[in-house]
C-alpha cells in the first residue's frame, strides 16, 4: 500500500499561514513528522494567492521539503501552471539529491483540463492522479464513473502516458450526507480494477467520515473495506497510528505481510495495545 502524507496542504490555515511566513522549521518538522508516508503531497493553493504568488511558494516549499527528507513529492494544485512549476523544481533538484517529483495530482474526464495536464505528465514521466469525473462533476452512478475513467485513459493516451502511471481515485463523498455512497465508491473500485488491470487506485479517505463524530474509526473501517476491494494507495493523515495501523492489519489479512512481520513489530512498539 502505498501511503501518501496529506499533511502539507495550505487549505490548512497553519500550512497556509507557514508558507505566506516562509517559517521553513516548521514546514521541514512537518515533513520529517510524516515517516509513516511514502510519498508527500505538497499543495500551496489557499485560494488568497495570485498564480504568481503559488508558483513560487510551490517552488520554495519543494525545496525546503527535499532539503530534509527523501520522500518522493506529489505536486497538488487546481492550477497547471503551477503544477508545471512544481515539476520542474523537481527536476532541477533530482541532480544533487535523490528526491524528485513522483505523480500530479490531478486530473479528470474535463476536456480542458486533459489537455492543460496530460502534456506535463507525459513530458516529465511522472504518475498522475486521475478523478472518476467529468465536466458535469462527481457523478452518484457508477456507470458515469467508469466511463469519466474511459474518458481519461483515451486522453492521456495522446501524450502516451500508459495505463501503469495513472492512479484513479473512484472518489469517496461523505457517508454523511448520503449513507450509499460507501458502496457506490467501493463498486467503482471494483470495476476499475477489473476493467484497467494495469491501473492503479487512490482515494483520499478522510471525506467518507465528514460531519461524522469519532472520524477515524469510520475511516480506518472503511480502508479496510477499500483494500479488501484492491485499493493500491492511500491519501491520509500518516501522523494518525490508528489509520496506519489499519493499513499494516490489512495486509497483514490480505496475505501481504509475509510471516505477519510488519504486524508483530508493530505491536512490539504499543501500536496495537488494547485500551481497558
Amino acid at each position: 500500500m502505498l501511503i501518501i502524507g496529506e499533511n502539507i496542504n495550505a487549505s490548512n490555515r497553519r500550512i497556509a499561514e507557514a508558507i505566506r511566513a516562509r517559517n521553513s522549521t516548521f514546514l521541514q518538522e512537518l515533513a520529517l513528522a510524516q515517516s509513516a508516508a511514502d510519498y508527500l503531497d505538497v499543495n500551496v493553493g489557499g485560494g488568497k494567492g495570485s498564480t504568481g504568488q503559488e508558483i513560487e511558494d510551490m517552488k520554495w516549499l519543494i525545496d525546503i521539503i527535499c532539503k530534509v527528507t527523501d520522500k518522493a513529492i506529489v505536486v497538488d494544485s487546481a492550477n497547471p501552471e503551477v503544477i508545471e512549476a512544481g515539476l520542474k523544481q523537481g527536476v532541477s533538484l533530482r541532480a544533487e539529491r535523490s528526491n524528485r517529483v513522483a505523480m500530479v495530482n490531478s486530473v479528470n474526464a474535463e476536456k480542458a483540463r486533459l489537455e492543460a495536464i496530460g502534456p506535463l505528465v507525459g513530458e516529465y514521466r511522472v504518475d498522475v492522479i486521475a478523478l472518476a469525473m467529468d465536466d458535469n462533476g462527481i457523478s452518484s452512478r457508477v456507470e458515469e464513473r467508469i466511463r469519466a475513467c474511459d474518458l481519461i485513459l483515451e486522453g492521456l493516451s495522446r501524450y502516451n502516458i500508459p495505463a501503469e502511471r495513472v492512479y484513479f481515485d473512484p472518489l469517496v463523498l461523505p457517508i454523511g450526507v448520503d449513507t450509499t455512497q460507501g458502496q457506490v465508491t467501493l463498486k467503482t473500485l471494483e470495476q476499475i480494477k477489473a476493467r484497467y488491470p494495469e491501473a492503479k487506485t487512490v482515494v483520499g479517505l478522510s471525506n467518507t467520515s465528514y460531519g461524522l463524530p469519532q472520524r477515524s474509526m469510520i475511516n480506518d473501517a472503511f480502508l479496510l473495506m477499500l483494500m479488501y476491494a484492491g485499493l493500491d494507495s492511500v491519501i491520509v493523515n500518516p501522523l494518525h497510528s490508528s489509520t496506519i495501523g489499519s493499513i499494516e492489519l490489512g495486509e497483514m489479512l490480505l496475505g501481504k505481510d509475509a510471516h505477519c512481520k510488519k504486524y508483530l513489530k508493530a505491536h512490539r512498539k504499543g501500536l496495537y495495545q488494547e485500551k481497558h
